[in-house]
């Protein structure tokens, strides 16, 4: 039990800062958390992923969205394009070899730390402003069927890659792109975790229970300080964890 409570700490830690702060998806840190340290089934280890993803991303998007940082209208067409489109990319997943599914999500979420760190995302909310609403949302539509397609074919990344998209593609300001990219989340990952749970069963209930509760905390304490936080110290802080939890992700799999 003690062992059991300290990996799921840890996981929930990794994958619930990582949400506050950056958007990213709590599937990509307790996965291979649970798989390599508590010897759990990679499917079942996944719907627990997901389900911590649910209250986690839920929590850190009313946090951005209280604080003015979502932009719920092009999130919704982003969303349903995103989930439409992985069941099409999931359709023909079946031609990339599986290796290539960590892979892809690990070295995304460390590639895109170091971008934070070099190269800040500095858009400012009046700049956004300048988009008109029309083109706003034709790029929301292509860019959310880019995003499911790959997310489907490849089957992890959902969430850094929507932040890539939102921040260096659609020119939203970093605080608006983590708020949106967790808004979408919280509906892509219930889906998922519906999905493993119908499929698969219920999880190892105690594991599943922690994971959820670590995750949600260490989330809403991460939106917190960083909708607090200045647009500088943001990128930094966002960009050190997302290099933090991509070399650890990195040496957890090398493990397994």
């Amino acid at each position: 039990m003690i062992e059991k409570l300290i990996v799921c700490l840890i996981a929930g830690l990794g994958a619930g800062l990582g949400t506050g702060f950056a958007g990213m998806s709590a599937a990509a840190v307790i996965s291979p958390m649970l798989v390599t340290f508590l010897g759990m089934p990679a499917y079942e280890a996944v719907g627990i992923a997901l389900a911590s993803d649910v209250l986690a991303s839920a929590a850190s998007a009313y946090t951005y969205g209280k604080n003015k940082n979502l932009d719920i209208k092009n999130g919704v067409v982003m969303m349903v394009t995103v989930l439409v489109f992985t069941m099409v990319g999931s359709y023909v997943a079946s031609l990339l070899p599986n290796s290539a599914m960590g892979s892809f999500s690990m070295f995304m979420t460390l590639l895109l730390g170091i971008k934070f760190i070099v190269k800040p995302v500095m858009t400012t909310k009046e700049s956004m402003e300048r988009t008109s609403a029309k083109k706003r949302l034709i790029q929301s539509i292509i860019c959310g069927t880019v995003i499911g397609f790959i997310c489907g074919f490849v089957g992890a990344g959902g969430g850094m890659m929507m932040l890539l998209i939102l921040t260096s593609v659609l020119g939203y300001e970093l605080k608006c792109a983590v708020g949106t990219s967790v808004f979408i989340m919280a509906f892509t990952a219930f889906t998922g975790a519906v999905s493993h749970f119908a499929i698969g069963g219920l999880p190892d209930i105690t594991i599943l229970i922690l994971c959820v509760l670590f995750t949600l905390i260490f989330a809403r304490i991460g939106a917190k300080f960083a909708n607090k936080a200045d647009t500088k110290v943001l990128n930094r802080a966002a960009g050190v964890i997302l290099v933090i939890l991509g070399t650890v992700i990195l040496g957890v799999n090398y493990l397994m």
